[in-house]
């Protein structure tokens, strides 16, 4: 068993440093010719039924985003990642590794780990969300939405990755064939497909069906299935999910433009409260006033106060503080969706 292990190592070791050899401009061609292929299997043969409208609004946010961004990166340095490895490829960790092979297998794995963590960290902590939501927002999950990320977030991840490559001393190939196969593994895992022997994949590597679950709009389901290309870090670490979301997005509305996306990355927002069938809002209205009264002591002359009061802090529980402005110019409650 151990022999068959190691010969399986190096295969994938090897097969990475024959990728490294081939050059960025292949590289390129060869991801375009995967994303055309990908996005002729989700239009002829899709999982969920999408509109040609629905499909076409997706492509044009998500290729406008991919082009904003790519100009931004830019602009900044035309090649970050490959500047960093030139200057500190023979000084990192890997250094210390002579197999070429091995050395190649352990940045890719090290990377798909680092990004499970990070991907986990983005639904955990608010101030990374506010940016990854912008991800989560295409209702219509496609292999475009691979590419629907927040200027900001795609910054810090590149922040990420530079440190990576100086502290594991990634050469300049490797960080080339990296960024080509994560690129391919993550537009698959969006493709809005199905085949036979998924789940028996998914053993291995995290497929369309798992990756679904991770958009579904129910916070439970969206917060598993974080990684990129192995799923051996959802079952090792506790986060896999296999379900079928009923919804994809995220519950509360947002902006489905590639600008209204950039502004909607910079704010923290929270979902609207949903008003809950069966609430009986004037008895709930009714008996705060009466504890404020009995609070006064029922003092005669603080009954309209005391309604009021009551109306605006239970208005504010079922609807939200948006309601308070609107409902402070009303008197009454006509229906339990009505304000004033």
């Amino acid at each position: 068993m151990s022999s068959e292990i190691t010969s399986l190592i190096t295969f994938v070791g090897s097969y990475l440093t024959w990728l490294s050899s081939l050059s960025g401009e292949l590289a390129t061609f060869a991801l375009l010719i995967a994303f055309v292929v990908l996005s002729v299997l989700e239009l002829s043969c899709p999982k969920r039924k999408l509109s040609l409208h629905q499909s076409r609004r997706s492509y044009q946010t998500n290729v406008s985003l991919f082009v904003f961004n790519s100009i931004v990166i830019s602009l900044l340095s035309a090649t970050p990642l490959l500047a960093m490895a030139n200057r500190y490829a023979d000084r990192g960790l890997l250094s210390y590794i002579s197999d070429p092979a091995l050395k190649a297998l352990l940045s890719f794995v090290l990377l798909d780990l680092m990004l499970y963590w990070w991907h986990k960290a983005s639904h955990r902590f608010d101030c990374l969300w506010m940016f990854h939501k912008v991800h989560h927002n295409d209702p219509y999950l496609n292999v475009s939405t691979s590419f629907r990320i927040h200027i900001l977030e795609l910054l810090i991840i590149t922040v990420l990755k530079a440190a990576y490559v100086i502290v594991l001393g990634v050469s300049q190939t490797m960080v080339l064939t990296n960024e080509a196969l994560f690129t391919l593994f993550i537009m698959f895992h969006h493709t809005n497909i199905s085949f036979c022997g998924e789940k028996l994949l998914s053993r291995i590597i995290i497929v369309p069906y798992l990756h679904r679950a991770h958009h579904s709009t129910e916070r439970k389901e969206h917060d598993t299935n974080y990684g990129a290309i192995f799923s051996i870090w959802d079952r090792l670490f506790g986060t896999l999910a296999e379900l079928e979301p009923e919804k994809i997005g995220i519950k509360y509305r947002s902006p489905q433009t590639a600008f209204g996306l950039i502004k909607f990355g910079f704010i923290l927002e929270k979902p609207a409260p949903v008003y809950q069938a069966g609430l009986d809002i004037k008895s709930m209205i009714a008996e705060a006033a009466y504890y404020k009264a009995e609070k006064r002591a029922f003092k005669p002359g603080n009954e309209l106060r005391d309604w009021l009061e009551a109306k605006r802090e239970i208005i504010r529980m079922v609807y939200g503080d948006q309601a308070i402005g609107k409902a402070s110019d009303c008197h009454s409650l006509q229906g339990p969706f009505t304000l004033c």
